[in-house]
């Protein structure tokens, strides 16, 4: 296992018809779209996420909270959760849960100003938005450090 800020992460933007998996280094603070995954009703392929992991050899998992905009939570936040908790089972990994409010509109739009498909249903932004989760925790782990040094 390496140590914080030298991790692999691998980031999973969680729903029940597909699955977006992203990829980063946190010394790089980067992440990039790996695949999206498809669901049955909220079902993962687990052997196929079971190969993601042998081929990337994550440290940390990170799977995306889709919080309401009010803070309070919803039944897809439940179903994330479960879904972060049976990854830890399988895997033995450590997963953080990160709010992912936006990420799926704010992917939509990346995609858009590019010139890409607007058939989001067909061509999925669920990869796109678990980059934008990943980075997300990537920032929060820097704003962590920054203010452990600013204490000491």
């Amino acid at each position: 296992m390496r140590e914080p800020g030298q991790r692999q992460v691998l980031a999973f933007d969680f729903g029940t018809r597909r699955i977006g998996v992203a990829f980063g280094q946190e010394l790089l603070g980067r992440a990039r779209p790996l695949t999206m995954l498809s669901a049955k009703d909220g079902i993962p392929d687990w052997p196929t996420i079971a190969a993601l992991i042998q081929e990337w050899r994550p440290d940390q998992l990170v799977v995306g909270l889709p919080l309401n905009m009010d803070d309070t939570e919803n039944d897809m936040c439940l179903r994330a959760r479960k879904f972060g908790k049976r990854l830890h089972g399988r895997f033995h990994l450590p997963v953080a849960m990160v709010d992912e409010r936006l990420t799926s509109f704010e992917a939509k739009g990346e995609v858009l100003a590019a010139g890409g498909e607007r058939d989001f249903g067909r061509h999925g932004v669920d990869d796109r938005a678990a980059v934008l989760i990943l980075e997300t925790w990537f920032n929060e782990m820097d704003r962590d450090k920054n203010n452990e040094r600013g204490r000491q």
